[in-house]
């Protein structure tokens, strides 16, 4: 299967996910998560990066990072390089701590910045390890509501910025959001091509798809063609009326837009094999006009 693409840029920002290898713990007790919390304020410092929120699971842990300087994979070499090798060295263990390559969606930071940030802290709700986020002391809730002081590697700025520009009134109101997230529905259902969540003209800026398609073919086909128009608007009703037209906007379905035959066999409601008879005749007739 190939990998979700890596986007960087200069102020980009980042719901971060890295999960045990094997679905086995990664902090074993508190001197674990303040341990890597020691290295993710190192990993802050040198690589400029401002953290909006975080939450230390037992098995996994979220970030919601914001690069100034697009040096994401860099800095997350070096965060899940640097917590293993403390761990492995703590707990006097060889071999890999974590599960393959950390996870990153790309956010669109105006419009879903708040939301990913109050998913964050809610998770040790959602997995029925406390009933109010604050009794969690390993996110960055409690700092961000002001029940505690902010530690270094923490920015809450933007955040309690949105809401009032009295500190006091600001962390009320946060306090007020997240828990009227605790009910919502999640919101990676709107995550797009597996790495997006944003709307169409974020994807349009920073998703390069509309850019020679032929040479990326190591990011996945879902990624490359999510601005292609659905099979409902490539056959209109005009078309389906017409043998010749119809005929060629299978081809250009395949061809520009990426669909396999099946999809497009599934939607005409006919057999793979008449799809594969016209794309064939449609190649034949191309090379005899040549």
């Amino acid at each position: 299967m190939s990998r979700p693409l890596r986007i960087e840029f200069e102020g980009a920002v980042y719901h971060i996910t890295s999960r045990g290898n094997e679905k086995k713990e990664i902090f074993l007790g508190d001197d674990d998560k303040t341990l890597f919390l020691r290295v993710l304020k190192e990993i802050t410092e040198n690589f400029n990066w401002l953290c909006h929120a975080y939450c230390l699971m037992n098995n996994h842990y979220h970030l919601v990072i914001e690069t100034p300087e697009g040096n994401l994979s860099r800095g997350m070499k070096c965060l899940n390089g640097t917590y293993t090798q403390l761990y492995n060295k703590r707990h006097d263990r060889i071999g890999h701590l974590l599960q393959g390559r950390y996870k990153s969606i790309l956010i669109e930071k105006e419009s879903y910045l708040l939301e990913v940030c109050r998913y964050v802290v809610l998770n040790p709700i959602r997995a029925g390890l406390t009933d109010k986020p604050e009794e969690w002391k390993w996110s960055s809730y409690r700092a961000t509501a002001g029940y505690e002081s902010s530690p270094p590697y923490l920015t809450t700025d933007w955040i309690l910025g949105h809401f009032s520009l009295d500190l006091t009134e600001a962390r009320n109101r946060y306090i007020e959001f997240v828990k009227q997230g605790i009910s919502k529905e999640s919101i990676w259902k709107e995550v797009k091509g597996q790495v997006f969540l944003g709307g169409k003209l974020f994807i349009e800026k920073y998703g390069g798809l509309k850019q020679d398609k032929g040479s990326i073919k190591e990011i996945p086909r879902i990624q490359r063609y999510l601005e292609r128009p659905s099979l409902e608007e490539i056959f209109s009703k005009e078309i389906m009326y017409k043998k010749k037209e119809m005929h060629r906007y299978i081809v250009k379905a395949i061809k520009k837009y990426g669909y396999y035959q099946s999809d497009i066999a599934k939607f005409l409601n006919v057999h793979c094999s008449t799809i594969s008879r016209i794309v064939k005749k449609e190649g034949n007739d191309a090379k005899s006009k040549t």
